[in-house]
């Protein structure tokens, strides 16, 4: 076991008294106390449970060790020690775990996790410290509980998951707290074979396993603080801490009764025991007081305690009452102490009671003497805890540099790498800043790379962080590595590689999509910054469409067959064609008067003079037109329609929307055989109209029929025409 030869050494290094104990467990539960000593300062060396005097303590320290040795007849060198919970650091925190893509969960992700949790109770630690030099040890920490998914869960080990999360309470001890034990430890002749903490000690006396599915708290009060546990479902959730506890009652006694410290706290050990107590203040008049006297002194002092007490303990708990209380330490022993605290936390008298013998049914003490009550609580638990887990500290080096590790037992790599300094990002690989960017006001993310995972190496060998490690142990990191930040182009949108099919003058083209930055025009290589706004269009202007062509722009063109601007939009599928040309008609100068007289003279001299066309019989037509469509009624000798010829009769009324005699007339357009041509200057052009402006021989038949066409439906020539019309006149063979 240890070099007591079967005994187990505990000290309690309190503020008013140090107590030793030494004794040895039976089965699992029965525990046998060989010797107890016990002896208050007569100094501050201990100021809230931490030593502050390494010298005054280690005598201190000493003497028990010397007294105890003489009880048992044996040499006494390992002990076993608790440190204060009043200087106990803890945080509950909450940390999540996300995965660019569903991954398995393993191992080494939930000490990731676990991990991301320290920190941040770390770092909370440091933030709120007055010296933000002050280094802390992580003595433990308790899972509170995970999630997967969101979702709470016992074991997310082997789940497939997009994020783990942990709630946890990480508890830390001040540097200073724990050099402070082991010099004072060791400058009495002894060794430190472990290490816990008093608020763990006692709960482990005071409130079993099988009691902590409920939710209980566990108050220590001692002489300058009250340390407080909270135990619920199974775990332990919360540690605190006030600094009002016995002396506060102490002093209400020696501030009333004008007498020093010390006396006073005689007087209020004695009430606890007597009806009357007698003593002498500053004075020396004698002074007779009773149990009642003192409980009426200590009123306000013990109202206070309990009422801050109860108010921590609300707050520790998540803002809310516990089921039950259980008190230990000598403070906690002061008449209507209990009552108090139950009245304040909104509980039945009977629900906060004292611990003290009904919890020590299982330990025996062979010195006569000692009185089972609840200051023995703790000692007891310091012993106990020796049979759990080899509690110490042990030094191994990280890169080269020592480091103590609080030794649970469980021990890792992580935890040398923790103390070491190294943080989550040196241990676990990060990956690369995420690039947010918009696309069409929609906001999109691009994860950056995944880094390298740290090197670790234990004594020459490769390992992982959950390896174990032991004394003097060298662990060699090679830290890991942040990934490279997202890294993208335009090109890497899969709507910007879309392109849009055009049909321009004939030919089909394909557009690819213009794309706008920030409002700026880009191409597809162009780098996408942090925030910026991308625009993806799917039409083009008709004259960014001939641009991008290497057409020179029209002033109109015709799209989708209609009339359009060089603003107009051009879509997937849209086309684009010219607007037709107007075919200028060759005329003779305009002859004067006097050259057409002559001109008539002439022709009358030589017998040429043209006889009036309307004087003229009419030509028979020849036999091939005998079957064209149109109505030869309307039309002359020459094949032009007759003037004021309607298709109903001669006496019909004029159209309503004939222009009148006034109004300009503008000739119109038309694509004959994808020819165009310009129809004679007329108020409603006809089909048969288009043979004075377009050559086509009608005396010979040319085909079996003759087809006339408008807009690719058969007409005859008697159809009105108009702007823009498509014509087609040819022979069918």
């Amino acid at each position: 076991m240890n070099k007591n030869e079967g005994y187990v050494f505990g000290l309690d290094i309190g503020t008013r008294s140090i107590v030793g104990t030494v004794g040895y467990r039976v089965g699992t539960e029965r525990f046998v106390v060989v010797a107890q000593e016990s002896i208050e300062h007569t100094t501050r060396a201990v100021i809230d449970g931490q030593i502050h005097d390494i010298s005054t303590v280690a005598k201190t320290i000493s003497e028990i060790k010397s007294r105890l040795e003489n009880r048992i007849h044996q040499s006494l060198y390992d002990v076993n020690i608790a440190a204060a919970g009043r200087v106990l650091k803890t945080k509950q925190v909450h940390a999540v775990h996300e995965f660019a893509a569903e991954t398995k969960v393993t191992e080494e992700h939930i000490r990731s996790l676990d991990m991301m949790g320290i920190e941040k109770a770390y770092e909370e630690i440091r933030k709120e410290a007055e010296d933000k030099e002050k280094h802390f040890f992580c003595v433990g920490y308790s899972i509170v509980k995970y999630f997967l998914n969101g979702y709470p869960m016992e074991m997310i080990k082997m789940h497939t998951a997009n994020a783990i999360e942990v709630e946890l309470i990480a508890t830390f001890l001040p540097e200073e707290v724990v050099d402070g034990l082991y010099s004072a430890v060791e400058e009495a002749g002894l060794h430190v074979a472990g290490l816990t903490l008093e608020p763990i000690a006692a709960i482990n006396v005071a409130i079993p396993e099988k009691f902590r599915l409920l939710n209980i708290a566990l108050v220590d009060v001692g002489a300058g603080t009250s340390d407080i546990s909270i135990v619920k479902e199974g775990s332990i959730i919360a540690f605190g801490m006030i600094p009002l506890a016995g002396d506060e009652v102490t002093e209400a006694i020696a501030q009333n009764y004008l007498t020093d410290f010390e006396t006073a706290e005689r007087v209020k050990r004695q009430c606890e025991h007597r009806k009357s107590v007698s003593f002498r203040n500053i004075f020396g008049e004698n002074i007779r007081v009773t149990k009642e006297d003192i409980a009426e002194v200590s009123r306000e002092a013990v109202d206070s305690i309990t009422k801050s007490i109860a108010s921590r303990i609300r707050e520790l708990n998540g803002d809310k009452t516990v089921s039950a209380v259980f008190v230990v330490g000598g403070g906690g022993k002061h008449e209507g102490f209990t009552e108090k605290l139950a009245k304040y936390l909104d509980l039945p008298e009977n629900r906060v009671a004292i611990r003290g013998a009904e919890v020590l049914t299982q330990v025996e003490f062979l010195q006569e003497g000692i009185h089972k009550d609840s200051t023995l609580v703790t000692p007891i638990g310091i012993c106990m805890n020796y049979y759990e887990q080899n509690n110490n500290f042990i030094h191994v080096l990280v890169n080269e540099q020592r480091v103590k590790l609080y030794d649970n037992g469980k021990v890792t790599v992580l935890d040398a790498c923790v103390s070491f300094g190294l943080s989550q990002t040196d241990l676990f690989p990060v990956r690369g800043d995420s690039l947010h960017y918009f696309v069409n006001g929609n906001e999109r993310v691009e994860k950056g790379k995944t880094g390298e995972p740290a090197i670790v190496r234990k004594n020459g060998r490769e390992v992982s962080l959950n390896e174990a490690v032991e004394e003097n142990d060298e662990i060699h990191i090679h830290p890991s590595t942040k990934g490279d930040a997202a890294d993208l182009s335009l090109s890497d949108i899969p709507e910007c590689g879309e392109e849009i099919a055009i049909t321009l003058f004939g030919k089909k083209i394909l557009c690819p999509k213009l794309i706008e930055i920030n409002g700026a025009l880009a191409g597809a290589f162009t780098k996408i910054k942090n925030q910026d706004k991308i625009e993806i269009y799917d039409y083009y202007t008709v004259a960014g469409a001939l641009e991008f062509a290497g057409w020179e722009k029209e002033e109109r063109v015709l799209l989708n067959g209609r009339e359009a601007g060089m603003t107009a939009k051009v879509r997937d599928g849209d086309s684009i064609e010219l607007m037709p040309k107007p075919v200028e008609e060759k005329r003779e100068p305009e002859k004067s008067q006097e050259e057409k007289t002559e001109e008539k003279a002439e022709k009358k001299a030589e017998g040429k003079e043209e006889e009036d066309p309307l004087l003229q019989p009419l030509k028979p037509l020849p036999k091939w037109m005998e079957g064209v469509p149109f109505d030869t009624a309307k039309l002359g000798a020459d094949g032009k329609r007759i003037p004021g010829m309607s298709e109903k009769n001669e006496n019909t009324a004029p159209a309503s929307d004939a222009p009148t005699a006034d109004a300009p007339i503008i000739p119109i357009q038309v694509m004959v055989n994808d020819t165009t041509v310009t129809m004679p200057k007329k108020a409603n052009p006809i089909f048969v109209d288009v043979f004075d402006v377009y050559p086509f021989d009608m005396s010979k038949a040319g085909g079996s029929r003759l087809i006339t066409r408008i807009n690719g439906v058969d007409k005859d020539f008697t159809e009105p025409l108009q702007n823009g019309d498509r014509i087609e006149l040819y022979w069918e063979k």
